[in-house]
């Protein structure tokens, strides 16, 4: 008799995952308790594979031997509190579709970098000849590419939320860019629960594995010096010099592993601030692991772009420069945007807060900000945070409604950044359906 496997949540994680359970004898079904979107309603018909939307049929689900659940549904969703009581298996699709691949996996983790860190590690490994995919939170599902069966590495962009759902899933390099408090509402607005989810990725890794991490970052060497770890740590630093791993010395970053050594300059690098120093610091370890030449390294460095809605320039109008920071979710990569900013700003903030302290963003604020938008449905604490600093604070109720206030308030040489500290679920469709719709309305103004 075929296994059943039921898939919750019919979005790239559970369609690509119900492409994989097909592939390899399961018998399928998918279930969302909201809609499905047109372009993944016809992979299910064209796969022949069953789907519901708007509601569980919880008997269908009960009766499966395995439940995929996607990223974006707790773990207090009433149905998967139900499958945990009956015992039923419920894992992740990151967990599910390593079972079927043989390929060496990168896993890259941290609130903050993620998805700049796996994007640029992606881009040295394939400039490097190598054969990879790149997945997990970003781009094409993990489990539909290894259907695919043509990748042998992939390096993949892991959410704490995926990491809960792992049992057995052990890449063979893991990189976390760093800690900040992030979705502390997922994790019972306790810290320590956030930071426990995020160190998952480290629980089946062995001494032929490799642990890459950010040496600067009090909360990650706290947890390190209570926790003895198995895989082999390689840390990265721009504050002190390192015997191994990777650190900066004058204008330089070092690499040192087993032995070898070797130099590259920071100017070089195509994306600009400490804070992609380390990025870049961290993909370059995982690339030397894997044996990528180091001038194929410094040249991939040198030429690349960044990420779409990461502190990415729209364009320049009346000597206002508009940035597109919709990736900055939580307070800490808000911080980092607002840090890097030389002109005057105009910022635009807000969403569905996960339990934001807005605390330490006070002195940036004061320093670099001249004026606020609010950007969400409940803008209070945001208000409330920084009405003392800030004269004038206006509330917008949509993207062009915000951009038209915001060119109305920038004068020359000013910036107007949206660098939301939120996520984007009252307004908008997700974070980069708010960059898309800021930049709409920037070339429309």
């Amino acid at each position: 008799m075929k296994q059943q496997l039921a898939i919750l949540g019919g979005g790239e994680s559970g369609v690509g995952t119900a492409i994989l359970g097909k592939k390899k004898g399961f018998e399928v079904f998918v279930s969302d308790f909201g809609k499905l979107k047109e372009k993944y309603k016809q992979v299910l018909i064209n796969n022949e594979i069953e789907w519901e939307e708007e509601g569980h049929s919880e008997e269908q689900i009960f009766a499966a031997t395995l439940v995929m659940k996607s990223p974006g549904i707790p773990d207090s969703a009433p149905i998967v509190q139900k499958l945990h009581k009956s015992g039923v298996n419920v894992v992740s699709e990151i967990e599910f579709a390593s079972k079927f691949t043989t390929a060496t996996i990168v896993g890259i983790t941290g609130s903050n970098g993620k998805t700049t860190t796996a994007s640029l590690t992606y881009k040295l490994l394939s400039d490097g000849g190598l054969n990879v995919a790149l997945g997990g939170n970003i781009g094409k599902s993990f489990a539909e590419q290894v259907a695919e069966d043509t990748y042998k590495n992939f390096v993949l962009e892991l959410s704490s939320f995926q990491l809960d759902g792992i049992e057995n899933f052990a890449p063979h390099i893991a990189v976390l860019t760093n800690l900040s408090p992030d979705h502390l509402d997922r994790y019972d607005y306790k810290y320590e629960n956030y930071i426990a989810s995020k160190f998952r990725i480290l629980m089946n890794q062995t001494s032929k594995d490799y642990f890459i991490y950010n040496a600067d970052d009090e909360e990650i060497l706290k947890w390190l010096s209570n926790n003895p770890i198995k895989s082999k740590p390689l840390p990265f630093s721009t504050k002190k010099e390192l015997k191994q791993g990777a650190y900066k010395r004058n204008n330089e970053i070092i690499i040192k592993i087993n032995n070898t050594e070797y130099t590259m300059p920071i100017a070089t690098i195509g994306i600009q601030g400490e804070h992609n120093v380390k990025n870049a610091m961290a993909a370059s370890t995982v690339a030397t692991l894997l044996r990528i030449r180091k001038q194929t390294i410094r040249e991939s460095l040198e030429g690349f772009q960044g990420v779409e809605h990461r502190l990415e320039k729209v364009l320049k109008i009346n000597n206002v420069l508009y940035v597109n920071d919709s990736k900055a979710t939580n307070v800490n990569a808000t911080f980092f945007a607002l840090d890097s900013m030389e002109n005057p700003t105009v910022w635009i903030v807000g969403g569905v807060d996960k339990g934001n302290d807005y605390t330490e963003l006070l002195p940036l604020v004061n320093e670099k900000v001249k004026a606020i938008i609010c950007l969400g449905v409940d803008n209070q604490k945001i208000i409330n945070a920084f009405g003392n600093v800030i004269d004038t604070i206006i509330e917008a109720d949509s993207m062009p409604m915000a951009v038209e206030i915001a060119y109305k308030l920038a004068e020359r040489n000013n910036t107007v950044l949206l660098s939301p500290a939120c996520a984007s679920f009252d307004l908008f469709e997700n974070y980069e359906d708010r960059g898309r719709q800021f930049k709409d309305a920037v070339r429309n103004l």
